[in-house]
């Protein structure tokens, strides 16, 4: 995995829809210096999506400066729920740099305010203390700091045991890798911390075993006693899919928390804000968590994130120990309410609702028809998975997701690179205020490129 796409310009065919608008080469030449540009000076790690030099983007498009204009399924990352810069989030933006209040560190702020307070109003009981960082990988290091303080706190030193979940993804700092399981897929990644573990994750795929005792059996392996478990923390959908524990599985964790004193946490940086057609993702489990960590489509622009959790947890620490420098920046506050408010008002969760059957019924048609190299496909919401495997075997290809995103972003339809623990799903990703014709566009395109790309390599 890890492959560059092309940056020789390439004649393709004029695409000119209601939502799609390719008319010159691809990439256009004159976007060759920029492109260059961004070789030259950033890290290797920085390449390898499709060679796009973003324009402008609005609602569900994203355009460059040579006339061409992509449907969007990629929200930047599933960061912008509520569209590409809509008017309200604009406007909010505006005002708050225009206010002269650019940043204040953590001293109090009405921004800071009136956000945490919308955000715990949403919030189950009772997950009511919101501590407002930048970045989701903050949210679930700061998770693990509460876990195994709390874990400390009721359960003496041998308390600090966190589990995660084998091809889960928290973040790219160390203790979100760690536990994130991608380690075993990096071998770069070197987990020294022997109170770290990663069990199977019960997608009904790669892992057929869906029951808890493949959790309880991870334990005793590992040889981490239950009552040494300080938090298990977990995407509420594995981005690899998407795929969702079986509800079961979930509650039987809930109830093997409560009897061990351990923090539940579901990390929800891509799941939550209308995401899954619910508000928050772990409501299709029907059970309540300790903590919460969120970002992405919280602000649906500007980088912000949080960790919701209950007071006796996230109250551990003393005044100016739990902070962060940018905490709560208020232009970042202004862009979040604006984004929160835009959801519920316009009641986007149930738009991703009403469009699920669509979209899975798309990725399903086109199983049906490659079912020797479309190996799994999933959908929950307005996010959903396809994963590609080897002809007839299932081993993941990232060379077939691969193609297949190339070939959609020559025909006007934008995702980001391939993701997976082995690069081998074409993630789908469109902002929450997607109309059902753009979807079933989209999901043609798809289907055309999914064609073309097994075609070729026959």
């Amino acid at each position: 995995m890890g492959k560059e796409f092309s940056t020789e310009p390439r004649p393709v065919p004029r695409v000119e829809t209601k939502y799609r608008r390719i008319v010159t080469p691809l990439p256009h030449p004159d976007s060759l210096a920029t492109l260059e540009k961004l070789r030259q000076f950033e890290p290797v790690s920085m390449r390898g999506q499709p060679p796009i030099v973003w324009d402008r983007a609005e609602d569900i498009f994203v355009f460059d400066k040579h006339g061409n204009q992509w449907l969007d399924w990629s929200c930047g990352v599933l960061v912008t729920n509520a569209g590409h810069g809509p008017p309200e989030i604009r406007q909010a933006i505006i005002d708050q740099v225009n206010s002269g209040l650019l940043h204040n560190y953590c001293f109090p702020s009405e921004e800071r305010a009136q956000l945490i307070e919308c955000l715990s109003g949403l919030a189950p009981e009772p997950l009511k203390k919101v501590f407002l960082l930048t970045t989701g990988s903050e949210t679930t290091e700061c998770a693990i700091k509460l876990a195994r303080a709390h874990g400390l706190r009721v359960g003496g030193k041998k308390k600090i045991g966190i589990v995660g979940y084998e091809r889960g993804f928290h973040g790219r700092t160390l203790g979100a890798q760690q536990a994130g399981g991608m380690a075993g897929q990096k071998s770069w990644i070197v987990n020294e911390d022997p109170a770290i573990i990663n069990a199977p994750f019960p997608d009904g795929y790669w892992q057929t075993d869906t029951s808890f005792d493949t959790f309880l059996a991870t334990l005793e392996a590992k040889g981490l006693e239950p009552e040494n478990v300080a938090g298990i923390m977990l995407e509420t959908y594995q981005g690899v899919g998407p795929d969702f524990a079986p509800v079961e599985y979930i509650r039987a964790m809930a109830d093997f928390c409560r009897k061990h004193g351990a923090l539940l946490i579901f990390d929800e940086v891509q799941a939550g804000f209308g995401r899954t057609g619910k508000f928050w993702g772990f409501e299709h489990y029907g059970v309540v968590p300790d903590l919460i960590c969120c970002g992405k489509g919280i602000s649906s622009s500007l980088p912000l994130s949080a960790v919701i959790g209950r007071a006796d947890v996230m109250d551990q620490f003393p005044p100016g120990s739990m902070t962060s420098t940018h905490t709560g920046n208020p232009v970042c506050c202004a862009a979040a309410l604006a984004s929160v408010r835009k959801i519920v008002k316009e009641n986007l969760t149930a738009n991703a609702a009403r469009l699920e059957p669509l979209l899975l019924d798309g990725l399903k048609r086109i199983q049906k028809k490659h079912p020797d190299v479309v190996g799994h496909v999933t959908a929950r919401g307005l996010v959903g998975g396809m994963q590609t495997v080897r002809r007839g075997k299932k081993e993941p290809d990232h060379d077939l997701a691969h193609a297949i995103i190339e070939r959609c972003f020559w025909k006007g339809l934008l995702f980001f690179a391939p993701v997976g623990a082995w690069g081998q799903t074409v993630k789908i990703a469109p902002p929450l205020t997607i109309p059902r014709d753009a979807l079933a566009e989209g999901l043609a395109v798809l289907e055309e490129a999914t064609d073309e790309a097994v075609k070729a390599i026959q």
